[in-house]
């Protein structure tokens, strides 16, 4: 998979990918997003879902894309400037009655971070029923991502996002790295189909899986040698949020399959954003740093169980969508 990233400055890129946006459209399909920088932090992130699940029944719902596109369009996208404070405020003048347009109108590239950030974490939140450990099933309104890594598996994060790779050409490295023993069962973020399932001389053993609004691409990568994925799955099967879909490894940076040339165990975990379905195989992918992300998922994962005939994991309560 060709991942070339383009270095170009922060004003530019945003003004060539916000400018569609904003009017001038023509009849051709140019005005899809061809850049994001996601650089919401956890404390944005986390505060963002806080105040909607919390306002879900309230007279106002406050939702979580409105108030990270609103801080994303306040800061120019850069959120080491984050201060509550702001989110604060906005939530307060929704809750005495103004609306989002009346408060964003001022905000040139509010739109374009809101479309940006509904591709990178749309469907995060929102209405599923999953079972509790006595069996019966529970409706929530709640995160319904899961962590990538089982329950009660140990592991550590490495944030080495944009960091030099050099096996077969130079290049960024456009994932975030799960370190994690090997045979760590490996579990499905969000539900979708599985798009890509097999080898590659970068990721080994790797798995694609395709949201189910088409906008997310995850890839799950260097899994585990001789037994990588789940028993019977494969390309083209529907997955739910919180299925087991692999085993982490080290396979990789080989042409030859089925080898293990990665110095360490771990999963490469990344997201890929899809705006237009040309730029899915291309020189111009658009990956996402997901750090945040996945540091907040890390309180929601999903419980395993072992058969001890097959040695495989699956998961251990049903979990459906309700939206």
């Amino acid at each position: 998979m060709k991942k070339l990233i383009c270095v170009f400055s922060s004003v530019f890129l945003i003004a060539m990918c916000i400018m569609p946006l904003l009017g001038g459209q023509t009849e051709q399909k140019s005005s899809y997003i061809k850049y994001v920088e996601f650089n919401v932090n956890r404390d944005a992130l986390r505060s963002s879902i806080a105040a909607d699940i919390s306002s879900k029944d309230a007279k106002v719902h406050i939702n979580y894309i409105e108030c990270l596109a609103y801080l994303g369009a306040k800061y120019g996208g850069d959120f080491s400037k984050f201060k509550n404070s702001d989110l604060t405020d906005f939530i307060s003048r929704l809750e005495d009655g103004e609306s989002v347009d009346e408060i964003t109108k001022d905000m040139q590239y509010y739109s374009y971070y809101h479309e940006a950030y509904s591709a990178a974490v749309g469907g995060m939140v929102g209405n599923f029923e999953e079972e509790n450990s006595d069996g019966t099933m529970e409706q929530k309104y709640d995160i319904k991502w899961y962590s990538p890594i089982a329950k009660t598996f140990p592991y550590s994060c490495y944030d080495d996002f944009g960091v030099l790779r050099t096996y077969g050409y130079s290049r960024p490295h456009l994932g975030h790295d799960m370190m994690a023993a090997v045979g760590t069962p490996v579990i499905a973020i969000e539900s979708g189909t599985v798009e890509v399932l097999g080898w590659n001389q970068y990721g080994g053993w790797r798995i694609g899986i395709r949201s189910n609004d088409s906008q997310r691409y995850w890839y799950y990568a260097h899994l585990r040698q001789n037994r990588p994925f789940a028993e019977g799955l494969k390309e083209g099967d529907t997955i739910q949020a919180g299925d087991v879909i692999g085993y982490v490894g080290r396979t990789g940076y080989s042409t030859t399959e089925n080898v293990n040339n990665i110095d360490e165990y771990h999963l490469h975990l990344g997201l890929e954003l899809v705006f237009d379905e040309s730029q899915k195989e291309s020189d111009n992918e658009i990956w996402i740093d997901i750090s945040a992300l996945t540091s907040i998922l890390e309180n929601h994962q999903s419980a395993v169980v072992r058969n001890n005939e097959t040695k495989e994991f699956t998961r251990q309560f049903k979990y459906n969508e309700l939206e």
